[in-house]
């Protein structure tokens, strides 16, 4: 999101040379610059002892693909509470061991996916009301099954598949 208007006194913004920023929305009665501002999630690809991920259907991001677990991250919450506590909402898993697997930028949301990969035992998946199906599937499946290359759904999981052969 990038201020037109200052969110502390309704004032329209100029814009200013800031350092190594470049030209920033600048609020001239505060004398504060206001930089863009995007949401930051978490994406884990969460996978258990038998080798089977995780995969969900959420109908209000795609009727056509399963999803990995996600979420946005609150304040006061760095990344890898994020990841424990949307696991544990979205699919009632307790999770063993995270590794952190990388970021990556969703321009269509605007929005930074900081990504893990999640490791726990086989349980029942309890659902969340914003989830309408999950299953466990095993990995070389589950990549058949995300959105297609180039999204960070199929990135977790080539990166898994990889490590897995190594």
């Amino acid at each position: 999101m990038r201020f037109v208007y200052c969110p502390h006194c309704g004032t329209k913004l100029t814009e200013k040379e800031i350092g190594d920023e470049g030209l920033v929305p600048y609020c001239q009665k505060c004398n504060q610059p206001l930089f863009d501002m995007f949401s930051t999630c978490i994406i884990a690809l969460v996978v258990n002892e038998q080798e089977e991920a995780a995969l969900l259907r959420q109908e209000y991001i795609s009727d056509h693909y399963c999803n990995l677990v996600s979420g946005y991250m609150k304040p006061g919450e760095c990344a890898e509470e994020t990841a424990q506590r949307e696991i544990e909402e979205e699919i009632g898993i307790r999770i063993e061991k995270l590794d952190f697997a990388g970021t990556y930028w969703f321009g269509k949301k605007d929005m930074l996916m900081i990504g893990f990969i999640a490791r726990c035992h086989k349980a029942q998946l309890e659902l969340s009301n914003e989830v309408d199906a999950a299953e466990w599937v095993p990995v070389e499946e589950a990549i058949h099954r995300v959105h297609p290359k180039g999204s960070v759904s199929h990135e977790l999981l080539e990166i898994y598949l990889k490590a897995k052969k190594e």
